[in-house]
């Protein structure tokens, strides 16, 4: 049985955004801080541990995602996971975007700031021990830079420990800060994540069965294609996410 067409058009207003920040040989980035911006400020005493490198590279890698996905679509051979996994990572990013944009004052932004580098610095770490990487004369290597980070907030008086954000508290509080219901959009990540970590669960709840074969004598095979009306959701997140970024931004890294 020939599956049916896939029908994109709720994907359009992400991928014509998307499409605007294409350029020639890369992905527009967002500007660095004006100096006397809110963002700078909060940056300042962070040293190489800004928010606004995380906020910068989380964007541009979610919209990375996001093109893959339209290219895809574009090219006609859309599968059941591939949208699920990349919308998934494209709201992930933005999601983390957003989430260090917020936060209600400077010192929680600055320790959302420290708790993902420290995190990054902790994985960076792991990477260099299982290659057995030393970093050459001079440099630091991770579990040096998670000490300076932890050194760094009790000198800015941050004395709670920098614990590791996780993915679905960060996402529910981005959520929230943007003004949308966060156990929406943690319901539509949760159903993405089952289809980027290869779960059943999933399939039986966001996706649609467009055919089925009897596969022995007790058991059926059946086609599966996107439940439009599941992904749609994920897309209307996730674009909601890069608006908002788009405009936060703008302001927190030109205002004072």
């Amino acid at each position: 049985m020939t599956p049916p067409a896939f029908k994109y058009a709720y994907l359009e207003p992400l991928f014509r955004d998307v499409e605007d920040l294409r350029g020639e040989a890369a992905y527009r980035q967002l500007p660095a801080p004006q100096p006397t911006s809110s963002l700078a400020t909060d940056d300042a005493p962070l040293g190489p541990y800004g928010a606004s490198i995380l906020i910068r590279n989380s964007f541009t890698a979610g919209v990375a995602h996001a093109d893959a996905l339209r290219r895809i679509v574009l090219d006609g051979e859309v599968d059941p996971s591939s949208p699920w996994t990349l919308m998934r990572g494209a709201l992930e990013n933005f999601a983390t975007a957003a989430w260090l944009l917020g936060g209600k004052d400077r010192t929680e932004r600055r320790r959302q700031s420290l708790r993902l580098w420290r995190e990054d610095m902790r994985n960076r770490a792991q990477h260099e021990e299982d290659t057995d990487h030393v970093p050459g004369a001079g440099g630091k290597t991770g579990r040096e830079r998670v000490q300076e980070i932890d050194d760094l907030a009790l000198s800015l008086g941050i004395h709670d420990k920098l614990v590791k954000p996780e993915a679905g508290k960060l996402i529910a509080e981005a959520a929230d800060g943007i003004g949308r219901d966060p156990r929406q959009i943690t319901a539509s990540w949760r159903a993405a994540s089952g289809f980027a970590h290869g779960r059943y669960w999933p399939n039986l709840r966001a996706s649609t069965v467009s055919g089925a074969v009897q596969g022995g004598p007790d058991h059926v095979l059946m086609a599966l294609v996107i439940d439009e009306s599941q992904h749609r959701p994920l897309t209307e997140h996730t674009h909601a996410f890069l608006q908002h970024i788009l405009v936060r931004y703008a302001a927190r890294a030109t205002a004072r």
